[in-house]
């Protein structure tokens, strides 16, 4: 199983945040293959720019150090966003959404919208 980290989750790993479940954490140690978006990176950036967010350190050199493998935005991804139902308005969660069903992917998540879609859930 590859896991897709959301936004929030990849945040609350990083920040060792005990918001993250004794299980989730074990998974994600556990995992050979960790993923983060290029959809996360610009989500923070975003709320980061406006105030909304703050996150430690370097994030770039954070994802490399913790040997976790970078998915960037395809135009695939971008085209299935156009398919999915509108059970979720964010934008950043819906093509974090696309990517997981284009890849294969289980999304770690505390985001309980997500499971109306046809995807692979881990709960955080």
């Amino acid at each position: 199983m590859r896991l897709l980290l959301d936004t929030n989750v990849l945040i609350w790993w990083l920040a060792e945040s005990p918001r993250l479940s004794k299980e989730t954490r074990d998974a994600i140690t556990a995992e050979p293959e960790v993923i983060v978006s290029a959809v996360s990176a610009f989500e923070i950036a975003v709320k980061s720019a406006i105030g909304k967010l703050r996150v430690p350190g370097d994030l770039e050199v954070q994802i490399v150090e913790q040997a976790m493998t970078e998915l960037p935005v395809t135009v695939r991804h971008g085209l299935a966003v156009g398919q999915l139902p509108m059970h979720h308005r964010d934008p950043f969660d819906r093509l974090l959404i696309a990517q997981a069903q284009c890849e294969g992917l289980t999304i770690v998540t505390a985001d309980r919208t997500f499971a109306a879609y046809d995807v692979p859930i881990m709960a955080a």
